[in-house]
């Protein structure tokens, strides 16, 4: 039987990453994008960018709780579209919103301590991106697992640079944080669960609560 070249977790990763690209066009072909369309552009891109760095970073939570091996397989395929989107969202940001005026861009981003954050993080995220393929392991050997590691950190920093981008105060719990407190509270179980002895915990209770595999019965004229 011919194989099937994709999987339908690839499928459903591969849509859900194009689906805000698609839907931006739909809306722009329409012209079903708001009057600020060049803001709605940037915080869709950037949301997008962000749930997908979150879904990168549970893959191997989840394979820890259900035994999913697939999805550490997937991990750069979603860490790779972040970053896309993220690359999206920051050319929005010089290009349309600042019509590349870099002496205002660098004057913005010294003004609002939130664009600091992201340029930070987008920065992070190059190194990453670049070495994200196999050849790139080879080469760095250990130092490979080090670099990514920093991804831990990058994760925080973009929700931070989202719930102070909007029009509230997450610490105080008011105004439009509802959205960056579901993705703060979702990375800090995930990070959570990546803690060595908890992820060795979770491990061995996966082992324990796998029902135990039908006993064979032995063939006509073998022993048992």
């Amino acid at each position: 039987m011919k194989k099937t070249p994709y999987t339908p977790l690839q499928i459903i990763i591969h849509l859900f990453a194009w689906s805000v690209l698609a839907h931006l066009l739909f809306d722009a072909i329409t012209g079903s994008l708001s009057p600020n369309f060049i803001q709605d552009l940037e915080q869709r891109t950037g949301r997008h960018a962000i749930t997908l760095l979150v879904l990168s970073l549970a893959c191997t939570p989840l394979n820890s709780l259900f035994g999913w091996r697939e999805l550490l397989k997937r991990r750069r395929t979603l860490g790779l579209y972040a970053f896309m989107y993220a690359a999206i969202h920051v050319l929005i940001f010089v290009e349309l919103d600042y019509g590349l005026a870099w002496s205002l861009i660098v004057q913005t981003i010294f003004e609002k301590p939130y664009i600091i954050v992201g340029v930070t993080t987008f920065l992070l995220l190059i190194p990453l991106a670049v070495t994200s393929f196999d050849i790139w392991k080879v080469r760095l050997g250990k130092n490979w697992k080090r670099l990514h590691r920093v991804v831990y950190f990058i994760g925080p920093l973009a929700i931070l640079h989202f719930a102070w981008s909007k029009k509230g105060d997450i610490f105080s719990l008011q105004g439009d944080i509802i959205r960056p407190l579901i993705y703060g509270l979702v990375l800090l179980i995930l990070l959570t669960l990546r803690i060595s002895p908890i992820k060795k915990a979770l491990a061995s209770l996966r082992t324990r609560v796998r029902p135990p595999l039908p006993k064979q019965n032995p063939q006509p004229g073998t022993n048992p």
